[in-house]
C-alpha cells in the first residue's frame, strides 16, 4: 500500500505550490489571490523508492471565520479522516493568526501523525521568522520554499518514515479486488446493490484500511471477488463541496488498493474534471480501469448517440483510450453483469505476461521498419525486449542511447504493444534501458 498524504491549512500559504511540486506537474492554479483552489487536486508523488498520494485541500473560502467554521472545517476534517499524515502548511513570512491557531487545534484533535511546515521560507531572515510558528506546540518544524524546492527533502525524508507499510490483509489472495469510484450520486451504490442482491452465496466483511471501507466477497454468475464498496459517504456533510471532497477521499483510499476500478459516470452529466481526475489517478497508480456510464435510460438515443458519446470520452481521457466504455442502468439492471464482466477481462488483461520470445519477434521487426528518430546525429538502436515482473505491465526496452528516445515514439511503441497482446482498459509502462 503507498498512503495518501494530505496538506492543509489556511488559505493563501502555498499549499497548491508545494503540491504541484510534489507531483510534478503544474496542475492546481497558483495565484496570490486567497483561495484560488476551488476543484480538489490530487497527484502521485514518490521519494526514495516510495509512492504515495497527495492531496491538495485548498478551498474558496473568504478570509471569516464563520465561513472557516462552516465550510473548510469539514473539509480539513474529511481530509484527517481519510489521510494517513498530514502536511500543516503555515506562511514563514507572517506570525501565526486565528485560523493557524484553529487549524492546529483542529490537527492535534484529529491524532494523525503531523508535520509542521512553514512554507516560503525563501532566505535566512524567513527561516528564522517562522520559529514564531512554534507557539502552535509543535516539536519539530519544516521550514521550506514549495517554489525553489529548498528544505523539501528533509521534509519528504520526514513524510516517508510516517507513510504505512501494510498491505490490507485479504483471506485469500489472487481474488480480484474491484471497486466503483467516482463522484457523489452517480450510482456506485446502486451498481453494488444490484450485483449483491443477485445470487450472492458468500458474503464476508474483511478489514479494510480504514474503518470504513468494506471488502465484500462476491460469487456469483461464475465471478469470485472482493466488491469495495466505496458508498455510504453523503451524509458526512450538507455541503455539496464538501460531499465531493469526502467521496472523492473514499474513492482514493479504495484506488490504492485494488486491480481494477469502474469509474462511474452520470450519462447526463459527462465527464467532468473531478472524474480525469481520479482516472488519471488510476492510471499513474497501474491500476486497471472501465469506465461505466451509468443512468443511460434517461438519455434520449439515436443510431449515432452511442458512437457519438463514445468518441467525447475518448477526447476527454486522451492519450490513454484503450478503455472499455459501458452504458448501464443500474436502476433497471440493464447490462450491470456485463460491466462486471468487463472488470474481470480488464483484471485478466493486467495479469498477463508476454513471453520473450514473442516479444523480440513482434517489436524487433516492427522496430527495423520503424526505427527511432535520430536526435542530434545520434542514432539509437533497440536489440532486446522484455516483460518486467511488476503488477501492472511495464516493458523493458535494452538499447544503446535511451536517452534520446522521444515521447512520441514510446507511444508508438506502446500502440503497437496494444494491438498485438490486447491489454485493454490497463496502463503500459515502458522503460528504455541500456544494453
Amino acid at each position: 500500500m503507498a498512503g495518501v498524504v494530505a496538506i492543509v491549512g489556511r488559505p493563501n500559504v502555498g499549499k497548491s505550490t508545494l503540491f504541484n511540486r510534489l507531483v510534478g506537474e503544474r496542475k492546481a492554479i497558483v495565484d496570490n489571490v486567497s483561495g484560488v483552489t476551488r476543484d480538489r487536486h490530487y497527484g502521485k508523488s514518490d521519494w526514495i523508492g516510495k509512492e504515495f498520494t497527495v492531496i491538495d485541500t485548498g478551498g474558496y473560502v473568504d478570509q471569516t471565520n464563520d465561513i472557516f467554521e462552516n465550510h473548510i472545517k469539514d473539509q480539513v476534517l474529511a481530509a484527517m479522516k481519510e489521510a494517513d499524515v498530514l502536511l500543516f502548511m503555515v506562511d514563514a513570512t507572517t506570525d501565526p493568526n486565528d485560523l493557524d491557531t484553529t487549524f492546529a487545534q483542529i490537527v492535534r484533535k484529529s491524532e494523525k501523525p503531523c508535520l509542521l511546515v512553514a512554507n516560503k521560507a525563501d532566505n535566512d531572515e524567513r527561516m528564522f521568522m517562522a520559529n514564531s510558528y512554534y507557539s502552535l506546540g509543535f516539536d519539530t518544524l519544516y521550514p521550506v520554499s514549495s517554489i525553489s524546492g529548498s528544505g523539501t527533502g528533509e521534509l519528504l525524508d520526514a513524510l516517508v518514515e510516517l507513510l504505512p507499510d501494510g498491505e490490507v490483509i485479504f483471506e485469500e489472495e489472487g481474488i480480484p479486488r474491484m471497486a466503483f469510484i467516482g463522484r457523489p450520486n452517480v450510482g456506485k451504490s446502486t451498481i453494488c446493490n444490484t450485483l449483491l442482491g443477485e445470487e450472492r452465496t458468500i458474503v464476508t466483511d474483511v478489514a479494510g484500511t480504514t474503518r470504513d471501507t468494506i471488502y465484500i466477497r462476491y460469487k456469483g454468475f461464475n465471478h469470485d471477488l472482493y466488491l469495495v464498496d466505496t458508498a455510504g459517504v453523503r451524509k458526512k456533510s450538507k455541503v455539496h463541496e464538501d460531499i465531493e471532497f469526502y467521496s472523492v477521499m473514499r474513492s482514493i483510499k479504495a484506488l490504492e488498493n485494488v486491480d481494477v476500478v469502474g469509474l462511474v459516470i452520470d450519462a447526463q452529466q459527462g465527464i467532468e474534471s473531478q472524474d480525469l481526475n481520479l482516472f488519471g489517478l488510476a492510471q499513474r497508480n497501474g491500476k486497471g480501469v472501465v469506465i461505466i456510464i451509468n443512468k443511460w435510460d434517461l438519455v434520449e438515443k439515436d443510431t449515432h448517440t452511442v458512437k457519438e458519446y463514445t468518441q467525447y470520452i475518448h477526447s476527454r481521457i486522451a492519450p490513454f483510450t484503450d478503455v472499455p466504455i459501458l452504458f448501464i442502468s443500474a436502476l433497471t439492471k440493464k447490462r450491470v453483469l456485463k460491466a462486471l464482466d468487463a472488470l474481470i477481462t480488464v483484471y485478466e488483461n493486467r495479469k498477463k505476461r508476454v513471453s520473450t520470445s514473442s516479444l523480440n519477434d513482434y517489436m524487433l521487426e516492427i522496430i527495423k521498419k520503424t526505427s527511432p528518430p535520430s536526435l542530434k546525429g545520434k542514432y539509437v538502436k533497440i536489440k532486446y525486449i522484455t516483460q518486467l515482473p511488476t503488477p501492472c505491465p511495464s516493458f523493458a526496452f535494452f538499447c544503446n542511447l535511451p536517452q534520446y528516445i522521444p515521447e512520441s515514439y514510446k507511444r508508438f511503441l506502446e500502440n503497437k504493444l496494444r494491438d498485438k497482446f490486447d491489454f485493454e482498459g490497463v496502463p503500459i509502462r515502458i522503460f528504455f534501458r541500456k544494453k
